[in-house]
C-alpha cells in the first residue's frame, strides 16, 4: 500500500516519450521558423545572418501578400458556408428513409477520397475553354463559352467550385454522424405537439446539432485557410494573381524566389492572423448556434 503514491508519480514518465515527439514535430519547427524569419537567408546570402525585424517591416508594404490574404478569407468563408449548407442538406436526405441511401452515402464520399491535385487536373480539363465539357453544356444551353480559367473572376469561381465539390462530403459525413446520434425523444415530442417538418428542423434538429455544426465549420475553416493544391494544379495563381492565396504566395517567395527569410516572416504573420481570426470566428459561431439553441 505504501508503494502506491510512488507508482502513481512514476507512471507519468510513460507520457514523456510522446511529449518529446510532440515537441520535436511541433515546437522545434515553429521556433526554427521564427529564427529564420529574423535572418536574411535568400539565394544570394545563404545562412542565418541576423537582420532583426527587417523582413516584417518589408511585409507591411507588400500589397500582394495582403491581397492574397483577403482573397483567401473570401474564398474560405464562402466555400465553407456553401459546403455546410450542401452537406447538411445531403445528410438530411440520406438520414431519412429513402431508397438506395447506402449507395448515396458511398457516392457522396467519392470526391473526398480522391487526391486534391489529381482532381484539380481533371477539373482543369473540364474547364478547358474550347475542349472541356463544362463549355459544351454552356453551348448546349445556347450561351457563349465561359473563360473559366482565363478570366480573373471566373478563375476564382472555378477554384471555389472545385473546393466545394471536393470538401462538401466532409460536411456531409460530419453532419450525418451528428444526425444519427440524436436522441429520438425530442422528435417524438415535436410530433405529438403537431410540429411540421420545417418547425421540427428549426426548433429541434438544428439546435441539437449546434455543437456538431460548430466543430465541422471550424475544422473546415482551418483546412480552407491552407488552400494550396487546388490553386497550384488548377490555375497556378493566375491569371496574373487573381487566384493567388497566402499559402501559394508564401510558396512562391520561399521555394521559387528562394527568399527563405522573408517567406518565414510571412508564414509566422499568416499563422498569427489565422489564430486570431479563428478565435473570433469560434466565439461568433458559439453565440450564433448556442445562443439560438438556448
Amino acid at each position: 500500500m505504501n508503494r502506491t503514491p510512488g507508482l502513481a508519480a512514476y507512471k507519468q514518465l510513460f507520457l514523456l516519450p510522446g511529449l518529446l515527439v510532440l515537441l520535436a514535430i511541433v515546437l522545434f519547427p515553429l521556433l526554427f521558423t521564427i529564427r529564420v524569419s529574423l535572418s536574411g537567408w535568400d539565394v544570394i546570402t545563404p545562412g542565418l545572418s541576423w537582420i532583426g525585424l527587417e523582413n516584417y517591416q518589408n511585409m507591411f508594404s507588400d500589397t500582394r501578400f495582403w491581397q492574397a490574404l483577403l482573397r483567401l478569407g473570401f474564398m474560405a468563408v464562402t466555400t465553407v458556408l456553401i459546403q455546410y449548407v450542401l452537406g447538411f442538406g445531403l445528410a438530411l436526405m440520406v438520414w431519412h428513409e429513402i431508397r438506395y441511401r447506402r449507395v448515396f452515402r458511398v457516392l457522396f464520399l467519392v470526391p473526398m477520397m480522391t487526391t486534391p491535385v489529381v482532381m484539380s487536373v481533371i477539373w482543369r480539363t473540364i474547364f478547358h475553354e474550347s475542349l472541356g465539357p463544362a463549355n459544351d453544356i454552356v453551348r448546349w444551353l445556347g450561351m457563349a463559352p465561359i473563360p473559366w480559367l482565363t478570366s480573373s473572376g471566373w478563375a476564382l469561381v472555378s477554384v471555389m467550385v472545385v473546393e466545394i465539390w471536393e470538401w462538401t462530403p466532409f460536411m456531409f459525413l460530419f453532419m450525418l454522424a451528428g444526425l444519427v446520434s440524436l436522441p429520438r425523444e425530442p422528435f417524438l415530442a415535436a410530433a405529438i405537439d403537431g410540429a411540421g417538418p420545417v418547425r421540427t428542423f428549426l426548433n429541434v434538429t438544428f439546435p441539437l446539432l449546434a455543437p456538431v455544426s460548430i466543430g465541422a465549420i471550424i475544422i473546415r475553416l482551418i483546412e480552407a485557410s491552407k488552400i494550396m493544391e487546388t490553386v497550384y494544379a488548377l490555375t497556378s495563381g493566375g491569371p496574373g494573381t487573381a487566384t493567388e492565396t497566402s499559402a501559394y504566395y508564401i510558396y512562391i517567395r520561399g521555394l521559387r524566389d528562394f527568399d527563405i527569410g522573408y517567406a518565414s516572416a510571412l508564414s509566422i504573420t499568416y499563422l498569427v492572423i489565422m489564430i486570431v481570426l479563428l478565435t473570433v470566428i469560434v466565439k461568433a459561431l458559439v453565440r450564433i448556434f448556442v445562443g439560438r439553441a438556448t
